[in-house]
């Protein structure tokens, strides 16, 4: 059962917008290998909009992910790709369903 999620938002700067793409395309295989995330969304939601939707069964889940290969890759390009800085919010999960 999932009881925690983060939600990234991020604003791709102009001309950047395929880059930001192949990021999140290429992040998959690296959230592939931790086993406390459960679920792992990489999402357009406009133009130059992005984000990312994650789910955990617990804190620790979160913290690992938080700290993590992608985390730490996301904050690296973050000046390169967005237009500011990307938007971290800490979720609490009410109902799910997972296959």
């Amino acid at each position: 059962m999932v009881k925690f999620a983060l939600l990234v938002t991020m604003e791709a700067k102009p001309g950047k917008e395929a880059e930001v793409e192949a990021f999140l395309r290429n992040g998959l295989p690296i959230v592939q290998n931790e086993p406390g995330t459960v679920a792992w969304f990489g999402v357009r939601m406009g133009p130059s909009t992005f984000g990312i939707f994650d789910a955990f069964s617990d804190e620790a889940g979160r913290q690992a992910h938080l700290s993590g290969l992608l985390a730490a890759a996301l904050m690296e390009k973050a000046p390169e790709l967005f237009a500011s800085s990307p938007e971290i919010e800490k979720l609490e999960v009410l109902a799910a369903k997972l296959p």
